[in-house]
């Protein structure tokens, strides 16, 4: 089959046949193909989908740790507004899911503010309305973003760990008998 273009469908030729082929110059090795039910995802779907959905999870632990710690290094500055996103539904917005309502924000919003940078949307921000006024009009409350700090730290060392035990498995999984 040399000087032609190989078109169409390829017959499934049994791997032992395939080899036997390829060496006599018949034709080339080509692996064989499968059809999935009617229905059914790939398996490579699958694991990546649940790699995606964690991945944007620490991505999105990640963007709020940076907002959180804006808001304490400007703790001292006179009329700063502190900031925050809600998590859950940033998570929902940057993986397709939706609920139809918007679940309840753990910082009240004043105000919106849209980022928009690079190739991921970024999630919708929301200004502080402080517990209590300060005459320089900072809304920074160091007991709550120290709380927030914490808290995101541990949830993003959480997700990073998921994301290893799960890479780690596929590895283990793809793995041959023999490999141990």
């Amino acid at each position: 089959m040399q000087g032609r273009e190989m078109t169409g469908d390829w017959p499934i030729v049994p791997p032992h046949a395939q080899r036997q082929a390829a060496q006599n110059g018949a034709m080339p090795v080509v692996p064989q193909t499968a059809t999935l039910p009617a229905g059914s995802t790939p398996m490579i779907n699958r694991l990546t989908d649940s790699l995606e959905f964690q991945s944007q999870a620490l991505r999105l632990r990640a963007d709020r740790q940076r907002i959180i710690a804006g808001n304490i290094a400007n703790a001292d500055t006179p009329q700063f507004q502190a900031r925050d996103f809600n998590f859950a539904s940033a998570l929902r917005d940057a993986t397709g899911h939706s609920d139809g309502g918007r679940s309840a924000s753990s910082m009240k919003a004043a105000m919106k503010v849209g980022m928009n940078s690079g190739t991921h949307r970024e999630p919708e921000l929301l200004y502080a309305v402080p517990n209590q006024t300060n005459v320089d009009g900072n809304t920074v409350n160091m007991d709550r973003e120290r709380q927030a700090f914490l808290e995101n730290a541990v949830k993003y060392e959480a997700t990073l760990r998921f994301i290893n035990g799960s890479v780690r498995t596929m590895l283990d999984a793809m793995k041959s008998p023999g490999q141990g």
